[in-house]
Parts: C-alpha cells; structure tokens; sequence
C-alpha cells in the first residue's frame, strides 16, 4: 500500500516515523511519500518537503509567509493527487492539514486517516463540522478525547493509546549515557518550547526564576530542532545573580529524553513537554507567557472550554502540575512554585503521586503498532476478516 502523510512539526515528525516503522511490519509492501521531518526520512520513502518550511506559528507570521503557505498547500495537493496513495495519513496540524483533507474528500475517494487528533475540545470546536465530513477514521492518543468526540458529537473514533508513553518507556529501558551535568551537580531542566517566540518569551523568565538555586544545581535548557545555538546565548550569555556572578546555562539538542532522566525537576512550556516531563517522573512547574494576559485570562475563563492547558492536568481530569500562564505567569510565581517542588519541598511527593494516576489513565501501551493494525486492517479488509 502507499501511504501519503503530512506533519507540520517536529512532535509530528517523531510520531509519524512511530507509525511508518509499524506500518511497515504491518504491510510489507508499504511505501510512504510524505511532508515531514529527518526521523520519518530515516525510515524511508521520499520526502517532498520538510516541516520547517510548514512551522509558522502566530497570527502575523503566518499573514507575512501566506503566500509560502499557499505555494506550499498547492503543491501538496497536486502531489497527493499525481502519487494517488492508498490513503492519506494527516498528523496533527490541522490548520493545514484539514485544508488538505478537503481537498482529498472533494477530488478523489482517497480515505483519510487522522492520526493525533485536532484539539478542537480546547479550541474552534466548529471545526468538528469538518472532521465529520473530510475525515473517515480518526485515531486519538489522549483518552478523554473518546468522551468528547463519541460521547458529545457522535463521531466514532479509535483511541489507540499514547505514542508518548511508548517513546519513554523505550528509552528508560536503554542503557544510560553519561551525565548531561558538567558540574555533577543536579539538574533543574528547561524546556521552553520548540519554536523562537515560545523560546524568547519564556526562557528568560525561566532562567531568573531559577538563578538562585544555581550554587546547588545545574540549569541545563532543552535546544529545539532546527534552532540554532546561537539563537539561545543571546538569552544563557548574559545571566546574573543577585550578586553580579554569571548564572552558567548549558544547552543541549537532541538529547530532552537523556535531560529528563536526570532532571531533579523541571521548568516546562505547555505541550507534549509536560507529558513526557511527567512520565519520566520529573515534578515540573508550567510556564506560558503570553501577549496581552489579562485579556488572555479572559478569554481563558469565558471561551475556551478546558479549564487546564497542560496535558497532564487534561488526561487527569485535575491540577496535578501548577500552571501560570497568562496573568499569574511571572518570575515571582514560577520561582515559588519551583521552590515547592525541589527535594524538601511540600508539593513534590504530591506531585509524583498525581503521575502515577496519570499513567493509569493512559492505560494501553503500543500507540504505533495499534493505528497501524487498525489502518493497515482498514486498506485490506478481506485479509483482516481471514
């Protein structure tokens, strides 16, 4: 079978690679085409574009690279259609992503497949509209999405279970490498995000709230792929403490798991971050800055219809990690909070409790090889019944 899929970012570009490696012991005639990253190429099959010429993100760096967008959906479109897959496997992504879904369902009868589902329960619920009528099969890696999609808008879907869970338990079970600590001491980790503005707004913050603890432990930030170092030293080079002494902060790339293994907690922007950072056991404070936020708090309270952002206080249905975001994001306030969660402090076992009911609620393991039977099973359906 031939399988066309399309990922918009660097989370994506590790799933999706997840998924052709079951994909391939599922069909041994598989071939992939696909808009993706570095990890989804090792794994085979031609890649007519890479995610970072996709990655825009706010509402005036898309309108500046609109017509790139454009270019770059067209072209999608009209490869999609000359390859002619057995289906198209969208990751994530959505505002580009069911644009292409349209498309697909209005010019051929190629089957979509959607595997991480869009997070329309957080956010542009209308969207659901279009997933019942450009989407055939839906699989989702969050197990309160069955609630959402099955239970309120009658769309069934497949909860496969979590990829994420999948990732950690495979490297825990690896030998490990040495430590990511040049000093030796312990480590307090920083994952600010993966694109520049989440980096630019939130390290800086992340670094001062952590600077006093800098004699007892090391600060080791998470580099994001496909940015470079120098883009961090403009935040790492020029950190002081109280007394004038620079704060040393090293950055490491490609190795977030290897930082998390070691962390003794962590400092973390919203997204799968907070999953894995939990997994690996690590008590962790939520950071998000935003423009504007009493008018996000706001919107927060009165539009948006989740009550958390981070994935470990969604999937647990309650406040497991703290969030400051918007408003109660400030320096102040992560610095208390990461002083609560440090060895000694009066969240910390309360916390670790939190993830071992978070893991519960994951439940089945195997994320990659369950979407790739169902798929695989879906395109063949007479092998499947024999």
């Amino acid at each position: 079978m031939k399988y066309y899929l399309i990922v918009g970012e660097a989370s994506g570009d590790l799933h999706a690679s997840r998924l052709m490696r079951a994909l391939k012991q599922e069909d041994s005639q598989a071939e992939f085409r696909f808009y993706g990253g570095d990890l989804m190429a090792a794994e085979g099959g031609e890649m007519v574009m890479h995610y970072r010429h996709l990655a825009y993100m706010g509402f005036v760096p898309v309108l500046l690279h609109l017509p790139v967008i454009l270019s770059n959906m067209r072209r999608c479109k009209r490869d999609i259609m000359t390859w002619k897959p057995d289906a198209v496997i969208l990751v994530d992504y959505p505002g580009f992503n069911l644009k292409i879904a349209r498309y697909v369902k209005s010019h051929s009868a190629i089957p979509v497949y959607y595997y991480i589902a869009p997070k329309i329960w957080a956010w542009k619920e209308y969207r659901i509209k279009q997933i019942k009528r450009d989407v055939d099969e839906l699989f989702s890696i969050l197990p309160f999405e069955v609630a959402f999609f099955e239970g309120k808008h009658g769309f069934p879907i497949h909860y496969v279970g979590n990829p994420t869970a999948d990732e950690v338990h495979e490297f825990l079970t690896k030998p490990r490498e040495a430590s990511l600590s040049p000093t030796g001491k312990p480590i307090i980790a920083l994952l600010a995000g993966s694109r520049r503005q989440e980096i630019k707004d939130n390290l800086p913050a992340m670094i001062e709230a952590a600077a006093p603890f800098a004699d007892r432990y090391e600060l080791v930030a998470a580099g994001a792929p496909g940015i470079e170092k120098s883009y961090y030293q403009q935040f790492t080079n020029n950190t002081t403490g109280k007394n004038g002494q620079h704060i040393p902060v090293s950055v490491v790339f490609g190795q977030t798991y290897p930082l998390l293994s070691e962390a003794t907690a962590a400092l973390v922007t919203s997204g799968t971050a907070t999953l894995e950072t939990a997994l690996f056991g690590v008590p962790q404070v939520v950071c998000y800055k935003t423009p504007l936020p009493h008018l996000i708090s706001f919107l927060r309270r009165h539009l948006i219809k989740v009550p958390f952002i981070s994935l470990v206080n969604l999937i647990a249905g309650k406040e497991v990690v703290p969030e400051l975001v918007a408003d109660t994001f400030s320096v102040a306030h992560i610095r208390q909070q990461l002083t609560a969660i440090l060895p000694g402090g009066n969240k910390r076992q309360e916390m670790t409790e939190g993830y071992n009911e978070l893991k519960q609620a994951i439940g089945k393991t195997g994320a990659p090889h369950q979407a790739a039977r169902l798929m695989a099973g879906l395109l063949k359906p007479s092998e499947q019944a024999s």
